[in-house]
């Protein structure tokens, strides 16, 4: 008598604007069948490398620019629409370096996480690397957290400390974040669809 089905795998979108590690690191994870979701669109603000790591496998990508559209708001309206249409149960921005807005907030609230390389809410930011070094700090690190209309300023998921030593430059020293953020992001994702944290994902699984 053959056992019951697996439960579908939950559907995440990717944001990215640059060489896409992080996006990456998810896609190879999600490469294993019995990783609990799969990566269903990548997209970006503009025509980022990082898209070619979702194209080798066959999966779908978008570019939304912020220049192809009226304004900001417009724009916002546009990259919702380019998620929605793919149905996510989680987003993941991945390295993507724009703030979201309304459209998106309220399309994918409490379903869109971010990656950031320290430990919020210390440096918050665009620099984050930088301002850990400058300000001479024995520990910093990687942080996953749930995206809200702040810079930075959403509730905290997970975190993952690095050490700062001595002779490190912005360089190294972010070099070994992004291999601890490779990390989090990956374990995060997978706790979070496990765990039923995406209210889509809870509404498949009660209609089975």
């Amino acid at each position: 008598m053959p056992g019951p089905a697996p439960a579908p795998r939950a559907r995440v979108a990717v944001l990215l604007s640059g060489t896409g590690s992080l996006c990456a690191a998810l896609l190879e994870a999600t490469d294993d069948p019995a990783f609990p979701a799969e990566v269903v669109v990548v997209g970006s603000d503009r025509a980022a490398h990082g898209l070619e790591h979702a194209r080798r496998r066959g999966i779908p990508t978008f570019t939304c620019g912020l220049g192809e559209h009226a304004d900001r708001p417009a724009w916002d309206r546009a990259l919702a629409a380019e998620l929605a249409g793919h149905a996510p149960d989680l987003v993941v921005s991945a390295g993507f370096m724009k703030l979201v807005g309304p459209a998106v907030l309220d399309a994918f609230g409490g379903r869109l996480i971010n990656t950031h390389p320290a430990l919020l809410p210390a440096f918050p930011g665009a620099h984050a690397v930088r301002d850990a070094l400058a300000a001479g700090v024995a520990v910093t690190g990687a942080t996953v957290h749930l995206v809200d209309a702040g810079l930075d300023t959403g509730p905290v998921l997970a975190q993952r400390e690095v050490a700062v030593h001595p002779d490190d430059d912005e360089a190294e020293l972010h070099e070994r974040i992004k291999e601890a953020e490779r990390e989090l992001l990956v374990d995060t994702v997978a706790a979070l669809v496990t765990a039923g944290r995406t209210s889509e994902q809870r509404t498949r699984k009660s209609d089975r």
